[in-house]
């Protein structure tokens, strides 16, 4: 079963993965089991044991029946939590479907909600903005550096 996890060593067998999980992992005042995983950042360097996911990892051996085609899924919303009761599978839309939205973008952008879908918009109106005036500023950049190549005047 555990040569179904992408990434893992092999050197791991099931026992000594559950203990090398435990060790690393803390319990928090909600239930949550918080593992440590390369780096400081909670929830983004949440790969351990060569490059596997600890959530994925931890329902292989806590829990089993390990479906390679399904995505495992934190019930708690926790995304470094290895509590094997707030781990279960589900389907890859199902999985997309249960994530929350931030109301504000990674800059503190207000978000809106797209009429079509119900759903945040991905990218703010403010930082779609500014991205289109950089590539605007990029292509006009490029257009006067390639006409002063070829001799021609920059307008």
């Amino acid at each position: 079963m555990l040569s179904q996890i992408k990434g893992l060593s092999r050197h791991f067998t099931e026992e000594t993965l559950r203990t090398y999980l435990l060790d690393r992992s803390v319990r928090r005042e909600d239930g949550c089991l918080v593992v440590r995983g390369y780096g400081n950042q909670r929830g983004v360097y949440q790969k351990v044991a060569g490059r596997a996911w600890a959530h994925i990892a931890a329902f292989v051996v806590f829990v089993g029946d390990y479906d390679p085609a399904l995505d495992v899924h934190h019930a708690c919303g926790v995304p470094d939590c290895i509590e094997p009761t707030h781990l279960r599978q589900v389907g890859h839309g199902e999985n997309r479907r249960n994530r929350k939205q931030q109301p504000q973008c990674r800059n503190g952008h207000d978000r809106e909600i797209d009429p079509r879908t119900g759903r945040y918009r991905k990218v703010c109106r403010r930082c779609n903005s500014d991205a289109q005036k950089r590539w605007r500023d990029r292509q006009a950049r490029q257009v006067a550096e390639a006409r002063a190549s070829y001799g021609r005047p920059t307008d």
